[in-house]
């Protein structure tokens, strides 16, 4: 049963309309490969009707049935809200509902169609979608990242709303059709490219702003870093969607774009744990300006090539744990968290003394920012560190050891 027979009525016309006017044209169309394990891949035919539709929205924003349909949803309070959270932005005006209400329709009735042939089906099915999101009581907004460098056996949560998971067949190219130039290489046939990043949260009807995505996935993959040692990344861009329809396709920040060299990591049952806890604790270096340095340092060093790699390392070890006493303080400190037996806390100062720190200097000041990240108080890490050196009280307790 229809809940606004005047919207259904005034959108079909605008949709008539449009379909006359693009009648005969040449839609862009992609081919999306299919791998398979025996004989030639195959390759699935996919019209890019929205890319197609969008560039014509100026035209067709002329025709009179845009006029009348824009007239009814102004009448709708439901209207507005869905084009703020649809455009992200708070204009609530005859373009915004154009751009978020208006186009879409048009264009998933004709993606429904396989071009400009009308269909009543098609148009009744697409309108029932919209009616569904458009009077729902919450919104469903789901962000995707593809990530490289990593394999897991099953799904993993890493909090607030964020899961590692294995990809599903078609389900970003089903939303996006130009999104095959948009993934990384080999994504989705090679093991350590089967995964992505997905961040879910239900939105409030009244909610005009979606989620950071960018900002979220990003730190996800710099815990994932610390959890794995891996050479982890994700996007190069963020899927974004709103109640099963595409919202935008968003760039990832650089840092968390770049696959660091290195070898892929598969990710366990523990150190997923790890790495929820760790993204968690990230935000503890927006009250903590030496945290924030270090943290960005060992991220950069990923990148970077002798000697700068080397600098970038030490220096993220000094604001960590360094203090007053610099250098040589963090690097006494480092060895007293992180080596069990004496033995072990000499050949880490010795490798830490290094001009060119090795692998083994370089994965040490990684296992440092995950034991101050654990600890949650870098402050009062540093002090339990300097009593340990005095014989004062027991090394503080490690949490438990990653790779």
């Amino acid at each position: 049963m229809l809940r606004a027979p005047h919207l259904y009525e005034s959108m079909r016309a605008f949709c008539l309309s449009a379909f006359a006017a693009e009648r005969g044209a040449q839609v862009p169309f992609a081919f999306e490969e299919h791998a398979t394990r025996e004989g030639p891949s195959l390759y699935e035919y996919r019209p890019l009707v929205r890319g197609f539709v969008e560039e014509q929205s100026p035209t067709l924003r002329r025709l009179p049935d845009a006029r009348h349909a824009l007239e009814d949803l102004k009448r709708e309070p439901a209207a507005a809200i869905f084009a703020r959270a649809h455009s992200g932005i708070g204009d609530t005006g005859d373009e915004a509902l154009y751009r978020s209400i208006l186009v879409p329709m048009l264009t998933w009735t004709a993606e429904r169609c396989g071009g400009f042939d009308w269909d009543d089906e098609a148009f009744d099915a697409a309108y029932a979608d919209l009616e569904r999101t458009l009077f729902g009581t919450a919104r469903t907004y789901v962000a995707l990242a593809p990530v490289v460098g990593l394999s897991a056996g099953s799904d993993a949560d890493l909090g607030a709303g964020i899961t590692l998971r294995p990809v599903v067949a078609g389900e970003i190219s089903n939303l996006w059709p130009e999104a095959r130039g948009l993934m990384p290489p080999d994504f989705a046939r090679e093991i350590d490219r089967l995964l992505l990043l997905e961040l879910r949260r239900e939105l409030e009807p009244d909610e005009s702003e979606p989620p950071d995505a960018a900002a979220e996935l990003a730190d996800a993959v710099t815990a994932l870093r610390l959890a794995t040692a891996g050479a982890v990344a994700a996007g190069p861009v963020v899927f974004e969607r709103l109640d099963f329809r595409p919202l935008r396709i968003a760039p990832l920040l650089p840092i968390a774009a770049t696959q660091p060299r290195g070898d892929a990591t598969r990710l366990d049952k523990v150190r997923a744990r790890l790495t929820a806890d760790l993204r968690a604790r990230l935000t503890l270096a927006d009250g903590d300006r030496e945290l924030g340095e270090a943290l960005d340092r060992w991220e950069l060093s990923l990148f970077s090539e002798e000697p700068f790699r080397s600098a970038q390392v030490r220096e993220s070890l000094t604001c960590l744990l360094g203090g007053d006493g610099g250098t040589w303080a963090a690097a006494m400190r480092s060895a007293v968290l992180l080596g069990d037996k004496t033995r072990e806390r000499s050949d880490l100062l010795e490798a830490l003394r290094e001009e060119r720190l090795g692998h083994d200097a370089r994965d040490a000041v990684r296992r440092a920012l995950v034991e101050t990240l654990s600890h949650g108080n870098r402050a009062e890490l540093v002090v339990a560190l300097d009593d340990t050196l005095l014989g004062l009280r027991p090394r503080p307790s490690s949490v438990l050891r990653v790779a």
